[in-house]
């Protein structure tokens, strides 16, 4: 016999954006009734998230401060032509201590994971197995609505976790080292050092596709990618005991879209949060900062009912939308004015440029100046293919 929870405000989707909701209305508002519905067994699966500390606002800090895994104070960039070492602290989170804090946190039975959702509404969610959430406020946080309506290039990545026989030499993150071959578009690794006898090293693409694994020439079935992490580690000379685990994905670039019709894809009149929200980065598809930011903003909101929570989230979406079509801009120019395998000519300048710039870029905070400062002088694409990336729409589907 089907069953009906009652309870105040129901997150459905215990990834990071949920999962921060979850966090801040517990400290925030613990007078609440919430609950997190995850379809999975853990909150967060497995995942890596990680951050600039000026990614955050210090009257946001205590929403990650507890999750925060692994802190430096500075990281590298190196490119064929350009290198440097930044001072800025960095910041990476893993999904465990992310399902722990929540499980810790919350009450046991605010927590339900390993149950599928089949139907969510402002004010009730269904779950595939009959049984009902009866809620004043629903908020869907599950992942992403339809990207058709969006225009997109990709952010597409293999990361594994590398368990050493020895002591490597890696002191700070290289969050960016392009001097790899190009490959599939722009691509560069990201090298992090979790211990003396730890790293976790990604293969990353800026790619017109979001397929991870093809095959080789002539059709072979294999793993290119995963061949180039290997040959990566072996060349850093780093005696690998085994692989602690891998993720992949691939995260949305924007270039333009229809952000009206990717919200109501994502269920119309229903309160969305994380990717489902289209709040991520346009340039480098990362969502914490803005699923802090929603965090923080649902946590000090007065009205939660499903429609107050529809008309909060929605108003911040589609602000945080129509304020960053000057990456949007960027982004056309980056795929779409120059050869695929020359990409990083383009990220190599912008890393040319003062640290401050470069960390609000990153926060999604980049001011008036900024966008001069990044525009102004000679350009890495030519300048008649920029006016025509800019002005150029959406790219149709290959048959």
């Amino acid at each position: 016999m089907a069953a009906t929870i009652q309870c105040d405000l129901a997150i459905v989707g215990g990834g990071l954006a949920g999962g921060l909701i979850a966090l801040a209305l517990a400290k925030k508002r613990p007078d609440l009734d919430v609950r997190i519905i995850e379809g999975g067994a853990t909150i967060g699966g497995n995942h890596l998230w990680s951050f600039f500390a000026t990614d955050i606002t210090p009257g946001d800090r205590w929403i990650v401060e507890p999750l925060i895994c692994y802190d430096w104070a500075s990281y590298d960039i190196a490119f064929p032509a350009h290198g440097r070492t930044i001072a800025a602290h960095y910041h990476s989170i893993e999904s465990e201590r992310l399902d722990a804090v929540v499980r810790a946190t919350l009450p046991a039975e605010a927590v339900i994971t390993g149950r599928r959702v089949a139907d969510v509404g402002a004010a009730g969610v269904l779950l595939e197995d009959g049984d009902r959430i009866d809620a004043k406020g629903v908020i869907d946080a599950r992942g992403a609505g339809d990207y058709a309506a969006l225009d997109l290039g990709w952010q597409k990545f293999v990361g594994r976790e590398y368990a050493l026989r020895t002591r490597h030499d890696v002191t700070r993150p290289v969050v960016m080292d392009a001097t790899v071959p190009q490959v599939d578009g722009y691509r560069f690794v990201y090298v992090l050092p979790f211990s003396d006898t730890r790293l976790f090293v990604e293969d990353t693409y800026y790619s017109d596709t979001p397929d991870l694994y093809r095959s080789a020439p002539g059709g072979a079935n294999n793993d290119p990618i995963g061949e180039r992490l290997n040959d990566y580690v072996a060349k850093g000379g780093w005696d690998v005991g085994h692989v602690v685990r891998e993720e992949q994905g691939a995260l949305p670039v924007a270039l333009g879209g229809d952000f009206e019709a990717y919200w109501r894809s994502g269920g119309k009149g229903v309160a969305k949060a994380g990717m489902r929200a289209a709040l991520f980065h346009p340039t480098t598809g990362y969502s914490l900062p803005d699923a802090v930011r929603t965090a923080s903003l649902i946590a000090r909101a007065g009205d939660l009912s499903g429609a107050g929570l529809h008309e909060l989230t929605h108003g911040f979406a589609a602000q945080t939308w129509r304020g960053r079509g000057f990456y949007r801009m960027l982004d056309k120019m980056l795929y779409r004015a120059g050869a695929p395998d020359e990409r990083y000519r383009i990220l190599e300048r912008f890393y040319r440029l003062n640290p401050g710039l470069v960390g609000r870029f990153y926060a999604g905070q980049t001011t008036m100046i900024d966008q001069a400062r990044i525009l102004l002088g000679k350009p890495p694409v030519k300048i008649s293919a920029a006016i025509r990336a800019i002005a150029s729409g959406p790219r149709k589907p290959k048959a």
